[in-house]
């Protein structure tokens, strides 16, 4: 990658690209310049090393790939602060951080395994002066003992790559079984709202009271003030525009939720066209969420954040099947939900969430590293929300491309295709937003 640079500037060239690479970039990106790095604990701005700077930053990621190429957590920046002073200093700053946690528990056990090693090296170099004469001057030893160092610090990277690749296998297995925890869960609150309460008459004999509620019931209502919530613009089409709304409700748990969360929210609006695949008859113009216009005669649904409206054209033509207009209908709906639960502009964490922003970060890096990888075979609507321009437009598309992918390819096929592709937002939507629209679901 350097190949055409002058090798007076080089390293520098190098330097630059990983000191933005930590504050902005994903590791992965950045593997092939760390290989290229001739010293990993080269100075930069106020003395600091790279070590420094992601102990700085809490990208703990970065500090445990550092450590392991072998970076001396001993130096001193020009404030004489080493990687373990900072260290501590973050977590007493920041004492929620779990990233930051981790940055000191890495660094504090890389510097108590060369404490060791320094005082049994002491320690055998004391016993050997006792009865033999030295034959070697302190810069032979002061080499040996940085040899020894190096090839533990070797070693201490095979087993971290070992770790490493074994924590990925885990990842993988607790984002599938996540999505079934969930389905449990539903699962176990509705049995529990149908089992009859007992209670006990001023005779003191047991009574039976009905049940709490009734999920055939529950789902009736909920699709019920989904269609009060929806206007027909053009064209008519109750029943069909019912049958959408109990598609999502059955579909899956993902999109269950979002009806469950929006048919109890009065500021919903839905429009619809059953004239036509497009919109263009009911909004000219549309404006995204990163800026860009557009026209709606180009669009078959779309999501108006300032009046809180969902804009459908719900016409199957000639080769479009029911699911693509659901699916279309999944994805505006999934938009408006996050930006009504979350109150955060659209994104699906809340305000000042460092923790779930950081995530969602890490989450559109591996994205565009597995579209770089593949070749660009990703799904359509991930795609898409890469190419958004802004930050607060690629986390919510990105969200929001979970429900489109799941309802156009069914909840088992749709799953399957996210853990496969973006394995990460899958685990973030389960985990993170999932939770939020269940705790603010009013049915």
């Amino acid at each position: 990658m350097a190949s055409n640079i002058p090798t007076s500037n080089a390293e520098q060239y190098v330097e630059e690209r990983l000191i933005v690479g930590l504050f902005t970039g994903s590791l992965l990106q950045h593997k092939d310049l760390l290989d290229m790095l001739e010293d990993v604990d080269s100075r930069m701005v106020k003395e600091k090393t790279l070590l420094h700077v992601g102990v700085g930053l809490g990208r703990a990621d970065w500090v445990e790939e550092l450590l392991a190429r072998g970076a001396d957590p001993e130096i001193t920046d020009d404030a004489q602060q080493n990687a373990l002073s900072s260290a501590e200093e973050m977590v007493r700053q920041f004492p929620e951080d779990v990233d930051r946690s981790k940055v000191l528990k890495l660094v504090s056990l890389v510097h108590r395994r060369d404490q060791v090693i320094l005082r049994r090296l002491e320690a055998s170099s004391s016993r050997s002066t006792d009865h033999v004469a030295p034959v070697a001057s302190p810069e032979c030893d002061i080499e040996s003992l940085k040899s020894s160092v190096d090839s533990l610090r070797r070693e201490m990277k095979s087993l971290v790559q070992q770790l490493r690749s074994s924590l990925e296998e885990l990842k993988v297995q607790v984002c599938g079984r996540d999505a079934l925890l969930h389905c449990l869960e539903e699962a176990v609150t509705s049995t529990a709202e149908d089992v009859t309460s007992i209670k006990f008459g001023l005779s003191g004999e047991a009574s039976l009271s009905q049940p709490a509620s009734d999920p055939a019931r529950a789902r009736r209502e909920c699709v019920d003030a989904m269609l009060r919530r929806t206007t027909i613009v053009y064209g008519s089409g109750g029943d069909r525009m019912c049958r959408l709304y109990e598609r999502l409700y059955d579909g899956d748990d993902f999109t269950a939720c979002i009806i469950k969360c929006l048919s109890g929210d009065d500021r919903v609006k839905v429009m619809v066209d059953f004239t036509s695949d497009r919109i263009g008859g009911m909004k000219e113009k549309v404006v995204f969420l990163d800026g860009n216009q557009g026209n709606g005669s180009e669009w078959r649904s779309f999501c108006d954040f300032e009046s809180d409206t969902v804009y459908l054209g719900a016409l199957v033509r000639s080769g479009d099947r029911e699911k693509f207009v659901c699916s279309r209908l999944a994805w505006a709906l999934s938009q408006l939900s996050l930006k009504l639960v979350f109150d955060n502009e659209g994104r699906p964490y809340g305000g000042g969430d460092v923790k779930s922003e950081r995530e969602w970060m890490r989450a559109v890096e591996e994205a565009k590293e597995e579209r770089r990888k593949g070749g660009g075979g990703l799904d359509w609507y991930i795609n898409y929300a890469l190419d958004m321009r802004t930050q607060l437009a690629k986390v919510n598309y990105l969200a929001s491309a979970v429900l489109q992918i799941i309802t156009y390819n069914g909840s088992t096929d749709g799953r399957a295709i996210l853990q496969q592709q973006a394995p990460r937002l899958l685990c973030l939507y389960s985990n993170n937003v999932m939770g939020t629209l269940l705790a603010k679901t009013k049915r």
